[in-house]
């Protein structure tokens, strides 16, 4: 797998995970925040809810005292009912008056030395410009947070005669063993669903790329040169049905196309191979003419040597139509190319019976096999092999001495049969034009034998093809599937 650039079916796996990661992450945070809120709601509303109560207390209290209901009074009025209201409502409460002075509180006397005895001048301006009448003040301390509110106590005749301070402790831990526990339970929940969604991420992306890896290998296995297949998937979406409908019409246009560029290919190849044979039969037609109109000249009854000129004229005629007849007869066997008429034969015993038409001693025949069986036809494989070695004797110079090594094995599952001569070699400006129809370096011939070599052997789905060395030689090798 490249990881610089992961598959479809990969990048589907890794969203869908990492969608189901956030998700539980989002609402992990949501819920962490919606605690947070109801806890803060929850603080807020206890203390106003405490507020008033007390309130509506000490106004009780005030009611039915015996004392002024003055600022003074405030310590004896509330003498010992502060406490009884501290214990009631359980909570702290501290009075002070107008000035931030305190007057009483419930807090023991142990400890009365923590509590403001004044309150700070931010305090009592924020309770005075309140349009409620209310301060609530919030403070940190080792991790916990207070609350204070302030508010004025009034007398029956709405005469602000103190300020109540109550402080109050947001005590979270209910709160934070609920938000735990809620969170372990979402944990539990969402780690089997990530297990659930990791198999259904899995079978989800296999399943949405089924298709597409199906149309990839369809694509990958398109050729021009042969029938391609079109693709047939049921139960696909629209957009990968509108896909196989693009791929199935581009074959159509494909096959279309091939048949055309296969039917003008033809058409040029047929064009070019009579230009030829008119080119090559041409050739030898002017010095027939030339012969036949000296012999009209110069004929004479009379001539005691006429029977000799006759002779002569005849053998140049002949020469020519034998060369004609060598042309038509190469390009019949290059059109013509019969069917394969396959049977079960010896490899090895047929490459011997074509070798023994030449009769040559420099052509040399060994094997690495006693007998090799095959399905082939006999006729085109004695075709290839007298082909390739009388090409190898039409590239040995005069001047050297001929020596044509023909030779017989098996590589694996492959038959192979070399042909190796010591003529002139093939330059590399020619090495690609060997096995073109027409293309020849010698001064007679069509240059029809390697093509149709090429042909039959192709037809047989084997392989040809040669290594060569100026003023070395050449070394033809033709593979067949080896099938009995």
């Amino acid at each position: 797998m490249n990881f610089n650039r992961p598959s479809l079916r990969v990048r589907i796996f890794i969203s869908m995970i990492l969608l189901v990661l956030l998700a539980s992450i989002l609402i992990a945070l949501v819920a962490v925040y919606q605690y947070q809120e109801e806890a803060k709601d929850y603080h807020e509303e206890r203390l106003i809810r405490k507020e008033a109560a007390i309130k509506s207390h000490i106004n009780f209290v005030l009611r039915e005292t015996t004392f002024d209901e003055t600022t003074e009074n405030i310590p004896f009025i509330f003498g010992n009912e502060i406490y009884e209201i501290a214990d009631i409502h359980s909570l702290q409460i501290n009075l002070y008056d107008l000035d931030g002075n305190l007057l009483k509180t419930s807090k023991a006397d142990i400890v009365i030395d923590s509590i403001a005895k004044c309150l700070d001048a931010d305090v009592l301006n924020n309770l005075s410009d309140t349009s409620n009448k209310r301060f609530v003040e919030k403070t940190e301390k080792d991790g916990k947070t207070y609350q204070s509110s302030y508010t004025y106590i009034d007398n029956g005749k709405f005469k602000r005669i103190a300020i109540l301070n109550l402080p109050y402790l947001e005590d979270d831990d209910f709160f934070s063993g609920e938000l735990i526990e809620f969170l372990k339970r979402l944990g539990s929940a969402y780690f089997f669903m990530f297990l659930i969604a990791i198999g259904l991420a899995f079978l989800l992306s296999k399943y949405i790329t089924r298709s597409l890896k199906t149309i990839s290998d369809k694509i990958t296995a398109t050729r021009l040169e042969k029938r391609n297949e079109k693709i047939e998937i049921e139960s696909t979406s629209e957009e990968i049905s509108t896909l196989v409908n693009s791929y199935n019409a581009m074959i159509d246009q494909l096959e279309d196309s091939a048949v055309k560029l296969a039917q003008s290919e033809r058409e040029q190849a047929w064009r070019e191979m009579a230009k030829q044979v008119a080119h090559e039969i041409k050739n030898p037609l002017t010095p027939m003419r030339l012969s036949v109109q000296s012999f009209q000249r110069k004929f004479n009854p009379e001539d005691p040597k006429i029977h000799e000129k006759v002779d002569e004229y005849t053998k140049t005629l002949i020469t020519q139509i034998d060369t004609m007849s060598s042309i038509a007869g190469a390009f019949s066997n290059f059109a013509k190319m019969p069917a394969q008429q396959n049977e079960t034969l010896d490899v090895v015993k047929i490459v011997k019976l074509a070798l023994d038409i030449f009769s040559e001693d420099y052509i040399v025949f060994t094997s690495e096999e006693k007998e090799i069986i095959a399905q082939l036809d006999r006729t085109q494989l004695v075709r290839v092999v007298t082909n390739l070695v009388k090409n190898g004797i039409q590239a040995i110079p005069e001047e050297a001495i001929p020596n044509i090594l023909v030779a017989v094995g098996l590589e694996g599952e492959e038959i192979f049969i070399t042909v190796t001569d010591n003529g002139v070699g093939v330059s590399e400006e020619n090495k690609p034009k060997v096995f073109e129809p027409k293309f020849t370096t010698k001064t007679s011939g069509m240059g029809l034998g390697l093509a149709m070599v090429k042909n039959i052997v192709e037809t047989y789905k084997g392989n040809i093809t040669f290594t060569s060395e100026l003023g070395e030689g050449t070394v033809f090798k033709v593979t067949f599937p080896k099938t009995e």
